[in-house]
């Protein structure tokens, strides 16, 4: 019987990896070839300051996004460990050599179509790569890294400002317009990138304080087929809090599709329910329905 460690890092799991990577590869590279160079425009992270470079000494892009993400996964080594940081190695120098050798067509001149596709192929490449255990920019470890020492910030947070300082420098490299149409295609890019993550099913964790929470406990259970948490609580009203009531809080997670099923029958059973729902990046065991490309 195989321990989970041993399915993660067995040779079908990693042919699976290696599926991802390359996939993600040539997305990712048919994205910037075959829409964003010929019209000027960036993408953000390392591969944006790679291409702000090419523009403005004329130096091979191929060249500089090996070149300067290599501290980035020598840090993703030390950090992540070997397996991570080889299969991002091989997924940058796979970018870099695609870009180098790999004709693509150039699709299209208009402006605003070259921005939407270029970030969407850009983003299914990047989240593609991600699946398969690498990343093809370092801004992603860096970020990483860097939000274990900013308490206040998350990676997002991290990863946003400096892809704002990148589009700055855009504008004056650039010029404003290309540097419009660069936010276009990171903006574009990003959700590719979580839809490809995260699915057309993306977990929701939701917690119910009602009065009704046996009734809500069995619709989710027996009606959903979800799975359900019960914590002791007390609910309390009033200046003073004197009004405390023991009930139970129900905790549930279901797929986006199936939230409005579930708000729609808590509120059949109790309109006054209090609802509180977040989005979760992932979560394993219990009955939770597997993912599409898990």
């Amino acid at each position: 019987m195989q321990t989970p460690a041993t399915f993660i890092n067995s040779p079908a799991s990693e042919l699976r990896n290696a599926v991802f990577i390359v996939a993600g590869v040539f997305s990712a590279a048919f994205g910037l070839k075959g829409f964003l160079l010929s019209s000027h425009f960036i993408d953000g992270g390392v591969t944006g300051v790679s291409m702000l470079l090419a523009a403005a000494f004329n130096l091979p892009l191929a060249a500089l996004i090996l070149i300067i993400n290599l501290p980035f996964v020598a840090l993703g080594y030390q950090q992540m460990g070997h397996r991570f940081a080889l299969r991002s190695a091989l997924g940058i120098g796979g970018l870099a050599l695609v870009l180098a050798v790999v004709p693509f067509p150039d699709v299209t001149p208009d402006k605003l179509l070259t921005a939407v596709f270029g970030g969407v192929f850009i983003g299914a490449g990047i989240g593609l790569a991600m699946r398969g255990g690498a990343v093809l920019d370092g801004t992603e470890i860096a970020a990483l890294l860097a939000s274990r020492h900013l308490m206040l910030l998350k990676v997002s947070d991290i990863i946003l400002i400096l892809n704002l300082v990148i589009f700055l420098g855009a504008v004056f490299i650039l010029g404003t317009e290309p540097a419009l149409y660069s936010m276009l295609t990171y903006f574009a890019a990003a959700r590719v990138m979580e839809f490809v993550l995260n699915g057309i099913e993306q977990y929701t964790g939701v917690t119910i304080v009602s009065e009704q929470s046996e009734a809500i406990r069995l619709v989710i259970t027996e009606f959903l087929g979800r799975g359900v948490t019960l914590y002791q609580g007390k609910a309390g009203f009033g200046k003073r809090n004197d009004q405390l009531s023991e009930r139970d809080i129900i905790f549930t997670v279901v797929t986006r599709l199936e939230l409005p099923q579930l708000r729609a029958e808590v509120q059949r059973i109790d309109p006054q329910a209090f609802i509180v729902q977040y989005g979760i990046d992932d979560a394993q065991g219990g009955i939770i329905k597997r993912r599409p490309l898990h």
